[in-house]
């Protein structure tokens, strides 16, 4: 299964492509999407979308995997955010209907590294160890293999919990949505 990370951004928008074949993972490719800073966001929301549709064309990817809507003490910003997050799904659920996950920053930081607080440097070296130490454009396109590794590993606890439970709906199903 191969799955495609979102960390989704108005300016910077990270993504990841990993592979997951039973119990091994893979790293196929990584990289980020940037938007000019200096055009007005609601010019720029046609560039997102065609950087988007251009990325998820070139891409074959099973499911993929998105950072939910994060807290920012700019309401400015979370606005800009949230509006990305919308045309970034927009243009994913024509491809992947059914098939796009959102998980909390939180637990894509304890999926990671096991605490839900860790700073960037600690989910680097994380993806380091399991992946192969790699040079990171910026800190979105780590957070996008991470967001990937979590849907990974998240899928691989619900489908061991709910065969062992029938009325457990696992840690996946409980804090992964599907959009």
């Amino acid at each position: 299964m191969y799955v495609l990370g979102i960390d989704p951004g108005s300016i910077t928008t990270g993504w990841a492509l990993i592979e997951s074949s039973g119990r091994s993972v893979k790293y196929i490719d990584s990289g980020v999407l940037k938007f000019n800073s200096k055009t007005e966001f609601i010019d720029r929301v046609t560039e997102i979308k065609k950087a988007t549709d251009e990325l998820i064309s070139k891409i074959d990817a099973d499911e993929v995997a998105i950072e939910s809507l994060i807290f920012v003490k700019n309401p400015n910003s979370m606005a800009k955010l949230a509006q990305t997050r919308g045309v970034i799904l927009a243009s994913l659920s024509e491809k992947f209907d059914k098939k796009i996950f959102e998980y909390a920053p939180t637990l894509i930081k304890a999926a990671a590294t096991g605490y839900g607080h860790s700073d960037k440097e600690s989910i680097q070296k994380f993806i380091d160890m399991l992946l192969g130490k790699r040079e990171y454009q910026t800190h979105d396109e780590s957070d996008a293999i991470a967001i990937a590794l979590c849907h990974i590993l998240n899928k691989g606890n619900a489908a061991v919990k709910s065969k062992s439970s029938k009325k457990s709906k696992g840690l996946a199903a409980s804090l992964a949505h599907k959009v």
